[in-house]
């Protein structure tokens, strides 16, 4: 069943997590909720190489050497937790990362860390042995902070430039460089990791759904079947800065103009188009409330079905911005500051674990994940997964998103099962996710 269909109506029946990794799930769930929450909002502010992202990393060297797991950073700054010869080949691998966008919710990314290391509680308590098992938090996720997203699994994949991530900067002026060094890392060790990829067989990422396809199939659980291409777009637009109370409109060269007329088109042309299209940061120099601006900063996020037409979407947008601004007098640049291809996930994997966990749906996504990246790493790609998890809200990267205990612990069990029969070659006859 695929998540384009309605479902029968009947909630799905919650498979069984083990005890212990129930237990366990509940223990470090409630250990981290507390880490980098605004109390004003609700969200979380975990920002890459921030004191919250800091927390956030001792909890996770916390949690692997209370279970005895060999402990590493690699170059670029990701967490491994290993149960298993780290250096030996076929590799089994979960997790997801612990970084948040700016007002953000709690589930997306540490769910799946949460998880990652619940399942293998799990498998340890039923004495499940096999190939080594990791369980991952890569660093830099969202890229709320520098602009750039996956930086640390991109780096690890071969997939962004080391020398450009060390120079990105956040609104304050401060490269990932010197934001890594004061956290106590090396930046200098920044780039590819093809021995550690090449040694894993597999990455399996759970992550709540950022939709609510599921809501609508009753299900707790899915598997993810690809992600659209993507990618961010900065949109610079320059005027003439002005006073605000002497300069007649006729006078007038103002950017915000232009970049309001180009919000409107972005939202018009990615409806024609079948696209999604998001403004939602925006800088205004010099910022004053009685100055005509002289540059407006936009960042544009779009995503499409296909690569044909999320290109095609923005030239359109380039397009009706760039006559706006010859009306308003405004330069426009448009610059692509990441670009994201179409990722099909491992169809064998994608098979395999769906027929582990029972018919559950299969569902496509607009969002990107590390999974992604590991999907496409150079010089090889590495198999990869991803299970989703139930959000009847259907609100993500904000405080409203949510995933009940109940199916939170079904997405364990899920995960452990899956995990189970990559180690193994055989699944857990306790009951499969509905």
């Amino acid at each position: 069943m695929t998540a384009q269909g309605q479902g029968d109506g009947r909630a799905a029946a919650h498979p069984a997590a083990h005890p212990e990794a129930a237990e366990s799930f509940r223990r470090m769930w409630a250990r981290l909720l507390p880490v980098g929450r605004d109390r004003r909002t609700g969200g979380y502010r975990r920002f890459a190489w921030t004191a919250a992202d800091a927390e956030c990393r001792a909890w996770f060297r916390e949690e692997a050497q209370d279970r005895g797991l060999a402990y590493e950073v690699d170059r670029n700054g990701n967490q491994w937790a290993w149960y298993g010869d780290p250096d030996a080949p076929g590799a089994i691998v979960t997790g997801s990362h612990l970084d948040s966008v700016p007002s953000g919710g709690a589930y997306d990314g540490p769910l799946g860390v949460v998880s990652g290391f619940a399942a293998l509680d799990g498998l340890r308590a039923r004495g499940v042995t096999g190939p080594p098992l990791a369980v991952v938090n890569f660093a830099d996720e969202e890229g709320a902070r520098f602009g750039a997203p996956c930086v640390g699994s991109r780096l690890a994949c071969g997939l962004l430039d080391p020398e450009a991530a060390r120079g990105l900067r956040d609104a304050d002026g401060v490269t990932l460089a010197e934001a890594m060094r004061r956290a106590g890392h090396r930046p200098e060790t920044l780039g590819p990791d093809p021995k550690r990829l090449g040694r894993v067989a597999a990455f399996v990422e759970l992550h709540i759904e950022q939709g609510r396809a599921l809501h609508r199939t009753g299900h707790a659980v899915g598997v993810a079947s690809a992600i659209w291409p993507h990618g961010r777009w900065r949109l610079v637009f320059h005027g003439e800065g002005n006073h605000a109370g002497t300069t007649l409109l006729e006078d007038r060269h103002d950017p915000m103009l232009t970049f309001a007329h180009t919000v409107l088109a972005a939202r018009k042309k990615a409806r024609q188009a079948g696209a999604l299209a998001t403004i939602g940061k925006v800088a205004a120099e010099p910022g004053g409330v009685n100055a005509i601006p002289s540059a407006v900063t936009a960042w544009l996020d779009a995503r499409a079905p296909d690569p044909a037409t999320l290109t095609e979407f923005i030239a359109a947008v380039e397009t009706s911005a760039a006559e706006r601004g010859r009306r308003d007098g405004v330069t426009v640049s448009v610059t692509a500051e990441s670009r994201t291809p179409a990722v099909s996930f491992s169809a064998g994997l994608r098979q395999r674990i769906a027929a582990c966990l029972g018919g559950v749906p299969v569902l496509p996504t607009g969002a990107g994940h590390d999974a992604g990246v590991l999907a496409t790493a150079l010089p090889a790609p590495v198999p990869a997964a991803m299970l989703f998890v139930r959000n009847p809200s259907g609100v993500s990267h904000a405080p409203g998103e949510h995933a009940e205990e109940a199916d939170c612990l079904a997405g364990v069990a899920a995960l452990t099962r899956a995990l189970q029969e990559l180690l193994t070659g055989r699944c857990d006859e306790a009951e499969a996710p509905g």
